[in-house]
């Protein structure tokens, strides 16, 4: 590093000198060229006071021969000039006055030329240390060429001039290296050399393990290196990772167990087929994109929308290099495909391929707000909302369908025996039109939200049609036995099918399907367990909402009438009439994303969860103590988190769910070991997060005590309770999900499964079935 500073500020000293002489020297050229103009124009105006008596004197000389005496009072004083000469019209000298050796080295060639051309010429010359300029004036008598006369002028003082230009410029030269060499010196070790020494303490660290949380606050102060210092911050994130990952590893693996991780799931799908594009290629289906292009100010930017999704399915399509069909909802999501509608994806190192389905306003309202939530989540969700089917809402949903159909087809045109992963319920007749179109492909959808008795889903006018959607896959997924058992329930009292429960499979026209229960989880696989996150505290939090607290409940929920909240703040505000003794001191914060917001029950919703807010903060709060603060608005991820790791009690009170991921989330959060999760029992978290506090959320008193039991409860247990989940979602996190949802899709015998290399698909043209009672709904 000391020889890059010498060597730097030796080329500091080397372009400044340079640049300044180079400065100087065109600076003396233009002052000597000015010098020069003045000093011609004084010649000139001397020779012309003089060109008059001389011009006589050479008429009444006329055809005689005149002594130099005859010309000698002409010349009188010439203090103006060094020496003053007269020549003929052939240009011999007549008279001079002045030194010898001046008038001895007069040049010839301005008198010649002013006696050629009839005008003054000019000519600068030296000899030693004598500069002058020599000025020759033509003489005329009678309108012809008489002779000239020459003027010579003392030229020195120009060269004084300059030589004092180069000695000022040699002090301002110097000055200037000076100051210019030592500003530059401390800007680089300011804002070079400082940074330089942070990234290379950093790497040290990092090399011997001690990176902590400052890593990140470092990082933002290299302004300057901004770019370097975000790729070092996540070179710094991932070694960190890795390196926690690894730990958590050879520890689990001392106890004779294994631990999934993105990398593991990466290599589970590399080495078991699935790496080629030509074989055995996996396709992703979803509602929700893993990539959209949105405007910001002038920029078009790539963001990542919140969801588990992405964090399961993209280590496989890495892996693979597969395809992701998704709708494109983003801004200036057309912009950025090509002319099949593609782009490859993530932006900063492409993986694999993001292929977009364009859909219209009407078929978003209709297939997305209609069909699957105004009718399927309801129809689905236990939560007393009434489901509405339309038949407008139920031909949108199939044209959709068969749009991505085609679209997914096109993309597995040319892939031999791909494995297709469809995701949730806005694709249940997804699976029967690609495996109609392609028998050789292996078919899994996993449905999201619950399924619900087969009375409950008897409700719906087309539920034959659905249910035959799904059962074109070859393996259908659900979070927990409970909706495996409803949904062959419901296969058995609609369709005409052959069930198994022992191998919980339904035959149908020949095709057999597997129906097994897959728990989704979280991206935590103890990476981030050891490490110390600089978060802020309780109070750091709560100030900015205006209100004071020692403990804090927190709950976090998109906007939904399946999630209770309602019931949730009913219940908080028994606990305070109950035992008032946690006024004051407790507040809860309730995160509410907005959700659905065109549909009227959604709206409803709002305005009931905001009118509860204002009632419990008018009945009890204080002027610097809020009980409820909402927060209706999408929060980060990290700034969820942070209010994870402060919250004393989480509530994850759903009416009716199928997994709930906050519960998890909240678990994976808490690094310090230490919380309380009150969890209803009508989530799929409750079927596996056992020390957990369940509740039934429609209990106003019993989820009340359950709060007041959480707040009160012991250190001790509070951390035996948590060390336990945090061990089990650990265990269970989302890459073994996918691990086990894609291994057991490969391991399925597929039955009529022909191969369809380089077979070419038809658009899809889905009858529909039932028509007088579609009509009629």
């Amino acid at each position: 590093m000391r020889s890059f500073r010498l060597q730097l500020i030796l080329s500091l000293v080397v372009c400044v000198t340079v640049v300044s002489l180079a400065s100087t020297y065109f600076e003396v050229l233009a002052h000597k060229h000015i010098l020069r103009l003045e000093l011609e124009r004084r010649a000139s105006s001397f020779g012309e006071v003089l060109q008059p008596s001389f011009e006589q004197a050479l008429a009444t000389a006329q055809g005689s021969e005149q002594s130099p005496s005859y010309y000698t009072p002409l010349f009188g004083r010439h203090d103006g000039a060094v020496a003053v000469a007269l020549y003929d019209a052939q240009g011999k000298l007549l008279a001079a006055s002045g030194p010898a050796s001046v008038l001895y080295a007069i040049h010839p060639g301005p008198i010649q030329s002013t006696l050629k051309r009839g005008t003054n010429s000019a000519q600068f010359s030296h000899t030693g240390s004598f500069d002058w300029l020599e000025e020759a004036v033509p003489l005329h008598v009678n309108g012809n060429i008489a002779g000239a006369l020459v003027v010579m002028q003392d030229a020195n003082a120009i060269r004084a001039e300059n030589a004092m230009v180069w000695r000022h410029t040699f002090w301002r030269i110097a000055v200037s290296v000076v100051l210019i060499v030592g500003i530059t010196a401390l800007m680089v070790s300011w804002f070079l050399m400082r940074p330089a020494k942070q990234l290379a303490e950093r790497l040290r660290r990092l090399r011997l393990g001690h990176a902590g949380a400052d890593e990140r606050t470092h990082g933002r102060e290299m302004s300057l290196f901004t770019p370097l210092a975000r790729e070092m911050e996540t070179i710094t994130e991932s070694l960190i990772e890795a390196r926690a990952a690894a730990a958590t590893e050879a520890r689990l693996r001392d106890a004779g167990e294994s631990l999934w991780t993105a990398e593991r799931l990466t290599a589970h799908v590399r080495q078991r087929g699935g790496t080629g594009k030509d074989v055995g290629r996996i396709f992703a289906v979803s509602n929700r994109e893993p990539y959209m292009h949105v405007r910001q100010g002038k920029e078009t930017v790539c963001v990542v929308p919140p969801s588990g999704l992405v964090t399961a399915i993209e280590p496989v399509l890495r892996a693979c290099d597969g395809v992701w069909v998704a709708s494109g909802s983003g801004s200036e999501d057309r912009a950025t495909v090509d002319e099949f509608d593609r782009l490859r994806v993530p932006p900063d190192d492409p993986r694999y391929t993001l292929r977009r389905v364009w859909l219209t306003p009407e078929e978003e309202s209709h297939y997305y707000d209609g069909f699957a939530n105004e009718g399927l989540w309801p129809l689905c969700h236990i939560a007393h909302t009434r489901p509405i089917f339309r038949a407008a809402d139920w031909e949108a949903y199939q044209e959709v369908n068969r749009k991505f159909a085609d679209a997914l087809l096109h993309e597995m045109e040319g892939s031999e025996a791909p494995f297709v992963f469809v995701q949730d319920y806005h694709f249940a007749l997804l699976p029967r039109m690609i495996k109609n179109a392609r028998p050789d492909a292996r078919v899994a959808i996993f449905w999201h939200i619950p399924w619900p008795n087969p009375e409950a889903f008897g409700i719906c006018p087309w539920q034959a049609d659905l249910i035959d959607g799904l059962l074109g896959a070859d393996l259908i997924g659900f979070h927990i036995p409970l909706h495996c058992n409803n949904f062959l329930d419901t296969v058995d009292r609609v369709l005409e099918s052959r069930t198994d429960r022992e191998h919980m499979t339904a035959r149908r026209g020949g095709h057999v399907t597997t129906v097994r229960a897959y728990p989704i989880s979280v991206a935590f696989d103890g990476s981030n367990s050891d490490r110390v996150t600089a978060s802020p505290t309780l109070d750091e939090l709560l100030r900015p909402l205006g209100t004071q607290a020692e403990r804090v409940i927190l709950g976090v929920d998109r906007m939904d009438y399946t999630k209770g909240i309602v019931e949730r703040l009913m219940a908080f505000e028994r606990l305070l009439e109950e035992h008032p003794w946690h006024r004051e001191r407790v507040t809860m914060v309730q995160i509410a994303a907005p959700s659905r917001t065109r549909i009227p029950s959604y709206i409803e919703l709002t305005h009931q969860v905001e009118s509860r807010v204002a009632e419990i903060n008018s009945r009890f709060g204080t002027q610097n103590w809020k009980p409820v603060v909402l927060m209706a608005r999408q929060c980060s991820h990290e700034e969820v988190s942070q209010w994870y790791r402060v919250a004393d009690l989480c509530l994850v009170t759903s009416l009716h769910d199928g997994m709930n991921l906050v519960a998890k989330e909240y678990i994976a959060a808490r690094g310090d070991e230490d919380g309380v999760l009150i969890l209803s029992k009508f989530t799929g978290a409750a079927v596996e997060l056992r020390d957990a506090l369940i509740v039934n959320p429609y209990d106003i008193d019993g989820v009340a005590e359950a709060m007041h039991r959480g707040l009160e409860m012991e250190h001790m247990e509070r951390r035996q309770r948590m060390v336990r989940m945090r061990r089990h979602v650990m265990e269970h996190n989302v890459y073994r999900w996918a691990a086990s949802v894609l291994g057991d899709l490969r391991e399925l015998h597929i039955e009529n499964a022909e191969p369809a290399s380089g077979l070419k698909h038809e658009p899809i043209v889905v009858r529909v079935r039932d028509e007088p009672r579609r009509k009629s709904a």
